[in-house]
Formats: structure tokens, C-alpha cells, sequence
């Protein structure tokens, strides 16, 4: 019998207790991809395991934290967080990244600005999501933070079905969404 795949909140908590499979796994899904950006932005092979390295480091203590809440996949905190790394090791060494310093310094403000309106709109969506009352508030996280399927759903929260379920899913995303944009 094939054993389902771990959701990212499980194989975050994994991560945290020091799990192999974790580890590994996170590695297999990520690093190609990462080694790779580093490398075409101006690294060499050394340069990108470091930085991966150092990237998971950071993952896994952050895991630790009881109070750190991964708002995003996995794989896309983990970019970020190399992302950040490889830009100030180059600021560190005062090479290039593209064409020029111009152009990183640009770059970089650029994706400090673009962070800064995510975790703007994360506080927005989490005070759309206290405004929104039960039962719609757990069934939303119970969807998206949880990753629970229709039919857990629809058993747990006592809906005949998996498509009342999703019905109601679909009614309180749009009552989200009209508070989110009203804030």
C-alpha cells in the first residue's frame, strides 16, 4: 500500500525533529533548482552548495521556533532565503550580479519591496480571516493550512458531502475576499 505523501506543514514539523527523510527530502525537491539560479546568476558549484547549505541551516532552525509560521511552500521560503544569502554574499564581495552594481542594487531593492507588500498582504488576509467568522474561518484553514481533502472536510464539519463541502469552500472565499479587499 503506497503511503501518502507528506504535506509541507508535515514535513516541515519532520524537519524540525531532526528527521532524515525530511532533509532529504526537501533536498531532492529543491536543490537542483537553486543550485541551478545560483549558477546563472553569476556562482559557481562551490558558491551554490554553500549557499544551499547554509539555507537549510536556517530552514531547520527556523522549523525549531514554535512560533514561526511558514506562510508559503516550502521550496519558495527556501529560494528566498538563498536568494538573500547569494545577493549579500555578492554585495560582500562587491561583484556584479548582472551587468552591473547598478542593476543588483535595483534588483535587490526590488525584491525587498516585493517582500515587504507580501507580509503586508499576509496581515491583511490574517485580519480578513479573524473578521470572517466560524465556521468558514476552519474550513479555510483546514483546506489550505492543513491541506485536508473535500471529503475530511465535508465529514468533519458535518456536510453530507464532499461537493456541499466544496460549495460552502467556495462561499466563504469569496466572503474572504470581499473583506480582504475592503481592508
Amino acid at each position: 500500500m503506497n503511503q501518502a505523501l507528506p504535506t509541507e506543514q508535515q514535513l516541515l514539523e519532520a524537519l524540525a525533529q531532526g528527521s532524515r527523510k525530511a532533509t532529504e527530502s526537501i533536498y531532492r525537491q529543491h536543490h537542483k533548482i537553486i543550485i541551478g539560479w545560483i549558477v546563472q546568476n553569476g556562482g559557481d558549484a562551490v558558491d551554490a552548495e554553500d549557499i544551499f547549505q547554509e539555507a537549510m541551516v536556517i530552514l531547520y532552525e527556523k522549523a525549531q521556533d514554535d512560533g514561526f509560521r511558514l506562510s508559503c511552500k516550502i521550496g519558495t521560503y527556501l529560494f528566498a532565503i538563498c536568494k538573500h544569502l547569494w545577493y549579500k554574499k555578492l554585495k560582500k564581495n562587491q561583484r556584479t550580479l548582472l551587468s552591473g552594481d547598478e542593476h543588483y542594487e535595483k534588483a535587490y531593492e526590488d525584491d525587498i519591496v516585493a517582500h515587504e507588500e507580501r507580509e503586508l498582504h499576509y496581515d491583511q488576509l490574517d485580519q480578513a480571516l479573524e473578521k470572517i467568522g466560524e465556521p468558514c474561518r476552519s474550513l479555510l484553514k483546514a483546506y489550505y493550512q492543513q491541506d485536508r481533502s473535500m471529503q475530511e472536510i465535508a465529514s468533519d464539519f458535518g456536510y453530507t458531502n464532499a461537493d456541499n463541502a466544496k460549495t460552502q469552500k467556495y462561499k466563504c472565499l469569496n466572503r474572504l475576499r470581499k473583506l480582504f479587499y475592503e481592508s
